[in-house]
Formats: C-alpha cells, sequence, structure tokens
C-alpha cells in the first residue's frame, strides 16, 4: 500500500502528529493531512498541526484526557471501519507516534479483522521530542547506556509494572501518563534500589512555547508536582541524564 493509491474503497492512514510543536511533523504527514477526506484527531495533537487540516475535509475530535473519553476505544475503532467504508481517505492522527502508548496496533488490529486497507506513519514520540527540548540526553555514554519507555497507568488502572528492572542503574526511564500515580513510581523505584536522590523530572507541555520543566529527585517530586500545580499530560523522566538541563537547556532559554 502507497498514499498514491485511489480511494474508492477507502483506507486508513494511521500518523504520528509528534510531541507537539508543527514543525516536527513528518513531511509525509504533512502532505496526507493536506489531501485528507476525514481526520480523526486526539487531545494531544497540537494546535499548531490542527491549523493543518483543510478546510474541505471532515475534523472529528475523539480525544481521551484522564478520566474523561470521548468516545469509547471501541466506537473509535468502528468509526474508523465506517469512515473507510464510504470510500474516503482517512487520517487517524495521534500525538507522538502511533505505535508507542498510542493504542494504533489496537486499532489496527480492527481494520485488518474489517478488511480496510491501512498505512502507518511514524511520528517523533514524546519522549524523544520532550527531552530534546529539555536539555535531557535519552541514552549518554557517561550516564545511560540504555533507555525505557513505561506507560505508567496501565489497562486495568494499576501500577504493576516490572519494578526491578526498572531500578537498575545506568539507564533513563520515561514514564508515559504517569502524574497520578508520581508517588507510587518514586516510592517504589525507591523501594526496588535506586537512591532517593537520583534525578528525576517532569516535562508538560513539551516542545510548545508554554514548556514546563520541573526537575526534582525521586525523593521529592511527589511533592513537587503538588506544589507546582503541574496536571497531566506530562512525562516523567528519571536518570542521572536530567542534571544536564542546566547545560543543555537550550529552549527553555532561547
Amino acid at each position: 500500500m502507497n498514499d498514491n493509491e485511489t480511494h474508492s474503497t477507502g483506507k486508513v492512514w494511521l500518523v504520528g502528529a509528534g510531541p507537539g510543536d508543527a514543525d516536527l511533523l513528518t513531511v509525509k504527514a504533512a502532505r496526507l493531512i493536506a489531501s485528507a477526506d476525514a481526520i480523526v484527531y486526539d487531545h494531544l495533537v497540537g494546535e499548531g498541526v490542527r491549523a493543518l487540516f483543510p478546510t474541505h475535509s471532515r475534523h472529528i475530535y475523539v480525544g481521551k484526557k484522564a478520566s474523561r473519553h470521548t468516545l469509547k476505544q471501541e466506537e473509535i475503532n468502528q468509526l474508523l471501519v465506517e469512515l473507510a467504508a464510504e470510500g474516503l481517505a482517512v487520517i487517524r492522527l495521534k500525538g507522538g507516534d502511533p505505535f508507542i502508548f498510542g493504542r494504533g496496533g489496537e486499532e489496527l488490529e480492527i481494520l485488518q479483522a474489517s478488511g480496510v486497507p491501512f498505512e502507518v506513519v511514524p511520528g517523533v514520540t514524546a519522549a524523544a521530542g520532550c527531552a530534546a527540548y529539555a536539555g535531557f540526553p535519552l541514552t549518554h555514554r557517561d550516564h545511560a547506556q540504555s533507555v525505557t519507555f513505561v506507560t505508567g497507568h496501565l489497562k486495568d488502572g494499576s501500577v504493576n509494572l516490572d519494578w526491578p528492572a526498572l531500578a537498575r542503574p545506568g539507564q533513563t526511564v520515561v514514564f508515559y501518563m504517569g502524574i497520578g500515580a508520581a508517588e507510587q513510581i518514586c516510592q517504589q523505584m525507591i523501594a526496588h534500589g535506586l537512591p532517593s536522590l537520583t534525578p528525576a523530572a517532569v516535562i508538560r507541555k513539551g516542545t510548545l512555547p508554554e514548556q514546563q520543566t520541573l526537575l526534582a529527585t525521586l525523593g521529592t517530586l511527589p511533592q513537587r508536582i503538588v506544589e507546582s500545580g503541574i496536571k497531566p499530560p506530562a512525562l516523567i523522566v528519571v536518570g542521572s541524564v536530567v542534571n544536564l538541563h542546566d547545560k543543555l537547556n537550550w529552549f527553555e532559554k532561547s
């Protein structure tokens, strides 16, 4: 499948919109958005990206905020099938990358089972984009030889994670959707071996002009989040690369 196909039978492109800054949208994503018949988009798609939506296309918001869902996931899946059945070129637009905590795989499984053609266009995931704009190299020979992306909110609402693996030294761990569970995350990381003084940070509205970067440690992060009033969506970053913020923070100083 390629993006030059005719759309007589309809097709869905699962597209990553990046972390917020419209300039981080891929060239292919921008081209597909410009020619779309329908765009089904999430809450985390940035305002600058939404400004690129063509006036001739249908714009359908299906965003999810904490505990507030415009549509259930099953309803979104069915919507995509129905739009494709109309013979439309459908862009399913997700913040970040659709295959990294974006439920993209779940949606494609339904499309495949329904016989709907599809294609995936990767995007800059939030961890990579937000960390770059905060001056946190996710890997660094002196600090982190690996990086782990992990959800701070499982499907059943728990935070039952592989804490011994996440608390290993020499890595950077990025928690998506973890603000509501920050206290438990920090407690578990400490309980499984990381010092309470391990650097930790929160990045909110990353890559956007109003970006906030909150620096702390595992021991102080939960209280700092409460004091600052930071709300989701935001990322939690744990690891010594956080200490490089003062030297490498190019965006918030500009």
